[in-house]
């Protein structure tokens, strides 16, 4: 467990990328539907009780909320989607500003995607998917809320996802976890440290 993340911080909420900090270092994005425990998975893995908010109403957090891990290390929070009870005109403003983020931000190296493990693999997560695909990002995915099914039952959901990532040839890790029960923070907490290392390498030695 790398006590490392438990000094997250955050730094700054934009509503657009003129207003992001500057564009240098890595960055790790968390992205997920409204309601599959995003901000109760970032709070878990950095042991702060409030560094995400967690809203009474899914689908609240509009902005890119970004967290320093050290310096030119951070987290991004992105916008929930896909729950909440929003005019159209919001949800196209969503869809824009995140993929405007996936084209243009530099500092981006990968993005964890979160699923209730209830309800994996919606359009949203798709969507998701294809852009990580499309510009060849890193990507993992958090299985959330594990400890509301039986142990036979998650680690079956877990088959059924892997399998139909293999099916569509995307190369996506995934793991189970619970912010309730505490489960999978050392795996999280590894591949954040590979993520990390392997751009802090790719900076040291550009192609």
């Amino acid at each position: 467990m790398n006590s490392l993340y438990y000094q997250a911080k955050f730094t700054i909420s934009a509503p657009n990328l003129k207003n992001t900090p500057p564009d240098i270092g890595c960055e790790i994005a968390f992205a997920g539907r409204s309601n599959a425990g995003k901000s109760s998975a970032l709070n878990t893995l950095t042991n702060q009780k409030s560094l995400a908010r967690i809203s009474k109403t899914p689908g609240r957090t509009q902005l890119l909320n970004f967290f320093d891990v050290k310096i030119n290390q951070r987290f991004v929070d992105l916008p929930g989607y896909g729950y909440a009870k929003v005019p159209p005109r919001i949800k196209r403003e969503w869809h824009e500003l995140m993929e405007s983020y996936f084209k243009e931000r530099q500092s981006l190296y990968g993005i964890i995607l979160v699923m209730d493990i209830r309800h994996p693999l919606t359009e949203f997560d798709w969507q998701m998917l294809e852009w990580c695909h499309f510009t060849k990002k890193p990507l993992h995915i958090l299985l959330t809320k594990a400890d509301k099914l039986n142990n036979g039952a998650a680690k079956n959901t877990l088959f059924k996802v892997q399998k139909e990532l293999a099916n569509r040839d995307m190369d996506v890790s995934l793991q189970l976890f619970s912010s309730l029960k505490k489960i999978g923070i050392n795996d999280i907490h590894h591949v954040l440290d590979e993520w990390f290392a392997d751009k802090q390498t790719q900076a040291a030695n550009p192609t």
